[in-house]
C-alpha cells in the first residue's frame, strides 16, 4: 500500500489513540503517539483513564475489529486470563434492561453469531498498547502532552509536545489526530486558530459508578454478567462483572443527586433489593482485592466536528474527543474502534479533504450510539429532557422487544448482536423479528423454536 506521508501524531495513548496508531502505519513512514501519562507494561489503571476501574464490556463489534487489526488478539487475551462466551448458555448471563430480565435458561439460536470477551480494562489496554508498541513505526512518547497545533497556510503541520518539565519540542507532521478524550482541547486549538468551535450537543443525566474487585471461589456463580440498571422510578443498579481468572467488578450506579456507595460495606448493602439474592450472597462471600473506586459522569456529549463549515486540512478527532456516552451502555471503545476502520478507509483514498470526509463518515456510527444512548436515558423520567418522536418511537418498540426477550431466545440474541454493534439497528424491524416480538407479547412463554420456518431469524 503506497503511503500517504511521512509522519503521523496522535494524542493519547487511550484505545481509541491506539487504535488509531495502528492503522496509521499503513499509511504514515511514522507514528508518535503523546501520552500525558507514564506508561507501565502492567495491567493496572491510570490517571487519564479515570473509568478505568470500573467495569468495561467489550462489546462485540468492538472484538471483532481488535482481532481484523491484531491478528490473534483474542485467543492471545484469553490466554492471558479473559473469558470468551461462545456457546450461547444463556444459564451465564443475567441481564435486565428497563425492569425487563432477558431469558436466563437454554441456549442462543446461532450461538456463533455472539461472542462476548470478558476482562477488565486494564487487561484490555495493556494488550493493545503491547501490540501497537511492538510495531515499527510506532514511538510511544509518555510523559508529554501536546499544548498547541502549528500550522502551514490553511494546514495543520505539527504540534508542540510539553514534558512534566515544561520543555518544549515542536514535532512536524503530516496528520495529527486528536485521541485525548472527553478532556480534549481540540475545540480551543481550533478557534485559535480561526476556526471557531464546534457547535456540541449534550444531555446531562449526573451519573455516578462505585467497583471494587473481588476474587470470586471456585464454583460461586456461575454467570459472567449479573445486571440490575436503571428503570422508570429506580435511579440505582447493580452489576457483577466477569473479569480475568477468578476476579471480578462489584459495582453499583446511581443517577442524579444519590450518593454513591464510598466503602465496601456501603457498596453491598446497596445492591439490597436491586441484585438478584444469589448474585449478592455471592459478591458479599468474594475477597475483597482493593477499595472502592467512585467515577462520576456528568452528560452525554457529542462534538459536532461533522457540522463545521471550515476545518483546517492535517487534523482529525476521535474516540471521546468527539462524543462520549454514558457509560452504563458500554459503547466508546466500540465506536472508538470503529472510527478507527473509517479512518483507514478514508485514508485508502488519500489524504484530500480528509478531515471532512472522516467526520462525515465517521457521524454515522456515532448517530447509531448516540441515538441509543440518550433516548435510553430519556426514558427515564429521572432524566430531564424531551425525546424527539423519533425517539419515543423507538423506545416503545424498544419497550415491547425486551418483553419478548423475558420469553424468546432469538429475539435476546439478534437484541445483543444490535447491542453489541454486530447487527445494524434495522435488524429489529425485520418482518420476521417483528412477527416473533408479536406473537412473543400475545403468548407469553409459547414463542416457537429458533427454526420453525418463517419466523426464523434470517442471517444479516
Amino acid at each position: 500500500m503506497p503511503k500517504i506521508g511521512e509522519h503521523a501524531v496522535v494524542c493519547g495513548a487511550s484505545v481509541a489513540g491506539l487504535l488509531a496508531a495502528r492503522v496509521l502505519t499503513d499509511h504514515y513512514d511514522r507514528v508518535t503517539v503523546v501520552e500525558r501519562d507514564v506508561l507501565t507494561d502492567e495491567p493496572v489503571a491510570r490517571r487519564g483513564v479515570p473509568q478505568g476501574c470500573q467495569p468495561h464490556a467489550l462489546l462485540a463489534r468492538c472484538a471483532q475489529i481488535l482481532d481484523e487489526l491484531f491478528p490473534g488478539f483474542l485467543d492471545e487475551l484469553v490466554a492471558a486470563g479473559a473469558h470468551r462466551w461462545d456457546d450461547g448458555d444463556m444459564s451465564r448471563f443475567d441481564v435486565s434492561f428497563g425492569g425487563h430480565v432477558m431469558k436466563r435458561d437454554g441456549r442462543l439460536p446461532q450461538p456463533q453469531n455472539l461472542i462476548q470477551h470478558y476482562s477488565s480494562r486494564p487487561l484490555l489496554e495493556q494488550h493493545v498498547r503491547r501490540r501497537v508498541l511492538g510495531l515499527p513505526r510506532v514511538t510511544v512518547l509518555d510523559g508529554h502532552h501536546v499544548t498547541t497545533l502549528t500550522t502551514t497556510g490553511s494546514r495543520v503541520s505539527g504540534a508542540k509536545v510539553c514534558d512534566s518539565a515544561g520543555a518544549t519540542t515542536t514535532f512536524d507532521a503530516d496528520l495529527v489526530v486528536d485521541a485525548s478524550g472527553r478532556g480534549s482541547r481540540a475545540p480551543v486549538f481550533l478557534a485559535e486558530l480561526g476556526y471557531g468551535k464546534p457547535e456540541v450537543d449534550e444531555l446531562l443525566i449526573r451519573v455516578a459508578y462505585a467497583s471494587m474487585p473481588v476474587r470470586m471461589p471456585a464454583g460461586a456463580i456461575r454467570q459472567n454478567l449479573v445486571v440490575r440498571m436503571f428503570e422508570p422510578g429506580r435511579p440505582r443498579g447493580f452489576v457483577l462483572f466477569r473479569c480475568e481468572d477468578d476476579t471480578y467488578m462489584v459495582a453499583a450506579a446511581t443517577l442524579g443527586p444519590i450518593r454513591p456507595p464510598a466503602t465496601p460495606a456501603e457498596l453491598l448493602d446497596f445492591g439490597e433489593g436491586i441484585a438478584p439474592a444469589y448474585a449478592l450472597a455471592a459478591a458479599r462471600a468474594a475477597e475483597p482485592l482493593a477499595g472502592v473506586s467512585v467515577h462520576r459522569y456528568p452528560s452525554n456529549r457529542w462534538r459536532r466536528y461533522d457540522k463545521m463549515t471550515r476545518l483546517p486540512d492535517g487534523f482529525v478527532v476521535v474516540g471521546d474527543a468527539v462524543c462520549s456516552f454514558n457509560p452504563i451502555y458500554g459503547q466508546g471503545m466500540t465506536v472508538a474502534a470503529i472510527e478507527a476502520t473509517i479512518l483507514d478507509e478514508c485514508l485508502r483514498e488519500g489524504d484530500a479533504n480528509l478531515p471532512r470526509r472522516f467526520f462525515r463518515a465517521a457521524a454515522k456510527p456515532v448517530r447509531v450510539a448516540w441515538q441509543t444512548a440518550v433516548g435510553s436515558d430519556l426514558a427515564l423520567p429521572e432524566v430531564q429532557g424531551r425525546p424527539s418522536l423519533s425517539m419515543r418511537l423507538t423506545n416503545t418498540y424498544t419497550e415491547r422487544v425486551l418483553r419478548a426477550a423475558e420469553v424468546d431466545p432469538l429475539v435476546v440474541q439478534d437484541f445483543l448482536r444490535v447491542v453489541g454493534m454486530v447487527a445494524p439497528p434495522g435488524r429489529l424491524l425485520h418482518p420476521a423479528f417483528m412477527m416473533r416480538v408479536a406473537l412473543a407479547g400475545r403468548r407469553r412463554g409459547r414463542v416457537p423454536d429458533a427454526d420453525a420456518g418463517v419466523l426464523t431469524a434470517a442471517e444479516p
